[in-house]
């Protein structure tokens, strides 16, 4: 997949001719012309202070936008003497180029990937357009990692809002982790590094027609890493300041996005999942503090009801697919009217969510109704997170969710019979 034709005339005068580059960063853009000169900055000055020896590229891959992000991107710059660094690397240069293709993250990543390939980057990192919260040190913790201890994958780690991320926390997180065995806190959270072995591994695989060009593209560029057993680590980066949602919000398409790249990957790789029992820990790099946290806002009377309502209206459809104790116990949460009683046990919920994964498999209905049907029980399951959880702090709520994680790892021989067609 090198690139070729209008692409390639597009890409080469701005970043070849330079000689290979150790360090690319990318950064992934649609109308952030607010934020991302704030980010440009951050990537340019981290790399100025902790690689100041290496040829290094920063990349804007942008969608199109028109509110002037690209320019923001070209005159955005950093005084380093303010900032006690004592010379600019020599080898610093920027490109702004346009992606090509289906509109999507991810291909915005894969035309990063592509020029990490032609420059023959060493290490790579991607970072959002948006954040409010990076600093310099986030490019040496997403890049170091790769460039001198030999990792393929540098995974996020953020402090979070004990609820902001309910997707990963109830989820993408304990599922990925009882999947394939190891605990990867934030498998989507948005800031990676990799090595330029593995963008082009990335490159190599058919999946840039497909709905990983639109979405889901974090998800699968961890699970490909784990499934391929590249070697991984995480790296912890503080706050992630960003536009977070309410999880009571319409969060549908998102859910639909997320979990539908999850069940495609359990399709793709069930010889390797099915050979993992258990999980481990991996080496986190970083030093790990409490930072102060945005709040953010909990409407559980809109989540609860939805909630409801869902039981009510999918129940027929629910019973195609999901076991009888799951089922007895959604109707007595359905049936309770205030939130005092309102629990949404773990064994029911990782139950919930394995039957929808068998169901997918299993073609009970077009996947898209099926995937979409499971919102109304996330926001049953987060509603009864955020009850429980109202007045615990945030190594409560971890501890919290290290039981969730159990639960699904204590279901995972269950999982293998059924996908198997045994149970």
């Amino acid at each position: 997949m090198r690139l070729s034709g209008p692409e390639a005339a597009a890409t080469r005068p701005a970043a070849a001719g330079a000689g290979p580059v150790d360090i690319l960063v990318g950064i992934p853009s649609f109308n952030n012309a607010k934020t991302i000169g704030h980010v440009v900055r951050a990537v340019e000055a981290g790399l100025a202070k902790y690689f100041p020896g290496r040829r290094s590229l920063l990349v804007n891959s942008d969608g199109g936008s028109t509110d002037g992000t690209t320019d923001a991107v070209r005159e955005a710059g950093v005084d380093l003497d303010s900032i006690l660094i004592d010379h600019r690397a020599d080898g610093f240069r920027k490109l702004v180029t346009p992606y090509h293709g289906i509109p999507g993250k991810g291909s915005a990543f894969r035309k990063i990937f592509e020029i990490a390939r032609e420059q023959r980057a060493k290490a790579c990192a991607v970072v959002d357009s948006d954040l409010r919260s990076i600093t310099p040190e986030w490019i040496e913790l997403l890049v170091k990692p790769v460039l001198e201890e030999g990792y393929d994958y540098v995974a996020p780690y953020y402090m979070r809002h004990k609820y902001d991320g309910t997707i990963t926390n109830t989820i993408v997180y304990p599922l990925t982790r009882a999947l394939y065995g190891k605990r990867i806190r934030q498998p989507i959270g948005g800031d990676f590094g990799f090595s330029g072995r593995l963008a082009a591994f990335y490159l190599d695989k058919d999946v840039w027609q497909s709905d990983v060009a639109r979405f889901g593209i974090d998800i699968w560029m961890t699970t490909t890493v784990l499934a391929n057993r590249f070697k991984i680590c995480q790296a912890f980066l503080g706050a992630k300041i960003h536009d977070a949602k309410d999880p009571g919000a319409d969060l549908s398409a998102m859910l639909h996005q997320v979990v539908g790249s999850v069940f495609d990957l359990m399709e793709e790789y069930p010889e390797t999942w099915k050979s993992v029992r258990g999980s481990e820990p991996v080496e986190t790099y970083g030093f790990a503090y409490s930072v102060g946290l945005e709040p953010i806002k909990v409407n559980l009377e809109k989540m609860t009801e939805k909630f409801r309502l869902g039981v009510k209206d999918l129940g027929p459809f629910y019973r195609t697919f999901l076991p009888p104790d799951v089922l007895a116990a959604l109707g007595d949460m359905a049936a309770r009217p205030g939130r005092e009683d309102f629990a949404y046990a773990d064994d029911a919920w990782v139950k919930t969510v394995l039957g929808f994964a068998l169901a997918c498999r299993r073609k009970k209905a077009r996947r898209e109704h099926i995937i979409k049907s499971l919102t109304p029980l996330y926001l049953g399951k987060v509603a009864s997170f955020v009850i429980e959880t109202w007045d615990s702090g945030a190594e409560e709520v971890e501890r919290r969710l290290e039981d969730l994680c159990l639960a699904f790892e204590k279901e995972k021989e269950r999982l293998i019979a059924m996908w198997d067609g045994n149970g």
